[in-house]
């Protein structure tokens, strides 16, 4: 049996080209800084594939030769991937070899019956993606409490949390965040929305800060800047804090309901966007203090096209998003000038993975199990159409050195040039 805990972060230790440590990769970009082939399928440039029991939506990472997933699985039995809410679940953290996929090692942190339900097909209990600093994995799992391990699996210490109260049902996934000595764990929901500091080595608490949010899903984003670190989080408003003592440095209004994609940064500038009700996309100086809220400190925004739930990517001071529709725009990130906007791919897609860039290539990962690698640059192009049969992308790629890892409904793909 195949299974996994989740939690993202930023990390500060150095990471190789061999690594993928967190959500948004080893830069927090969304850029691998290996090379994968642009074709592949079930037949082609495919490494090897395994089972993953249970349902989980949370994307894998990796260090060295061990890629790290989580999975919730029913304990009742039955269709494994199937939503089982409010069932018995088993929550998994997961070890595998990623040169050949066989599992090296995997822990049940916790047997518990959520009482919160999580939209289907797109929710899943293991929706938190695991974040690790190359000595220890951090599966966050909100409401079910954090895990630590050693990345042989030991234990090394955990902590429980109260039952949060996200909107709706749209379910729990928010990525933790790892920094130098210090995790961050954000809990916006719909009353008691705050943040908090833990020291990564034992979990004491080193300071906490309420936050006037409701459910939010965006993971924090340590920037460092003339010297000086940044603690940004997205909400419907996006906050800087100090990080050694979580006092706000600026704030800026803006952003709609359900703070999904992840913040990037580059040169000075934060860019954040949401895409439910009242979407809008900002770049934003970070040089500034205070309510930046209508001043010139926001350089440039847009609400068309905005993604609900992918993740941009910065590359070269280039700006790609996808909204969940499959319509890709492509600014440059530091004037707004736009390349190309809302330009859908090839076929009828939707999305609620992140793309990655690899090596001068866009790879998106769609609901209908098709991965569209577009090229890089000011100018749409196609560069290949990968089927991967009935399967369906929830969970983002993963990229470590010549290979990519694609999590299915139940199936972790390799995907790797062919000798």
């Amino acid at each position: 049996m195949r299974i996994a805990v989740v939690v993202l972060a930023c990390v500060s230790l150095f990471a190789a080209d061999d690594d993928w440590p967190a959500f948004r990769g080893p830069d927090n970009n969304g850029v691998a800084r290996g090379d994968v082939p642009p074709e592949f399928s079930l037949t082609k440039n495919l490494a090897w594939k395994v089972h993953i029991a249970g349902r989980g939506h949370s994307s894998p990472v990796i260090w060295g030769d061990k890629i790290f997933l989580t999975t919730a699985v029913p304990t009742g039995g039955g269709d494994e991937y199937a939503p089982n809410l409010r069932k018995e679940h088993r929550f998994v953290v997961m070890c595998l070899d990623r040169n050949t996929g066989k599992v090296l090692w995997e822990r049940a942190a916790k047997t518990a019956t959520p009482p919160d339900g999580h939209q289907v097909p797109y929710g899943s209990y293991a929706s938190n993606i695991p974040v690790t600093d190359g000595k220890r994995l951090y599966a966050f799992w909100e409401s079910r409490g954090i895990f630590v391990y050693d990345l042989d699996g030991k234990l090394e210490w955990q902590k429980d949390f109260p039952q949060m109260h996200k909107r709706g049902e749209f379910g729990e996934g928010t990525p933790a965040m790892v920094d130098g000595d210090t995790l961050y764990l954000k809990f916006d929901q719909e009353q008691d929305s705050h943040l908090i500091a833990l020291d990564k080595n034992t979990g004491k608490e080193l300071w906490r800060v309420e936050r006037a949010e409701p459910s939010s899903w965006s993971p924090p984003l340590m920037v460092t800047y003339n010297g000086k670190k940044q603690l940004i989080v997205a909400g419907t408003r996006v906050r800087s804090y100090d990080p050694a003592t979580g006092k706000v440095i600026w704030e800026c209004a803006g952003l709609g309901l359900n703070s999904i994609p992840a913040l990037v940064s580059a040169n000075g500038a934060v860019y954040a966007m949401t895409g439910f009700q009242n979407p809008n996309m900002m770049a934003i100086r970070i040089d500034r203090q205070g309510d930046l809220t209508g001043t010139d400190a926001v350089v440039w925004s847009t609400n068309r096209g905005t993604p609900y739930n992918p993740s941009p990517v910065l590359k070269d001071d280039i700006l790609y998003f996808i909204n969940d529709s499959a319509m890709l725009s492509v600014f440059k990130a530091s004037t707004g000038e736009a390349y190309y906007k809302q330009t859908r791919l090839p076929g009828v897609y939707s999305l609620k993975s992140s793309p990655v860039a690899v090596n001068g290539k866009l790879y998106i990962a769609t609901e209908q199990g098709d991965v569209v690698v577009v090229k890089m640059g000011e100018k749409f192009e196609v560069l290949a159409t990968n089927s991967m049969g009935e399967d369906m992308f929830i969970a983002t790629p993963a990229v470590a050195g010549n290979s990519m890892y694609l999590r299915g409904k139940n199936t972790l793909y390799c995907i790797r040039q062919a000798k």
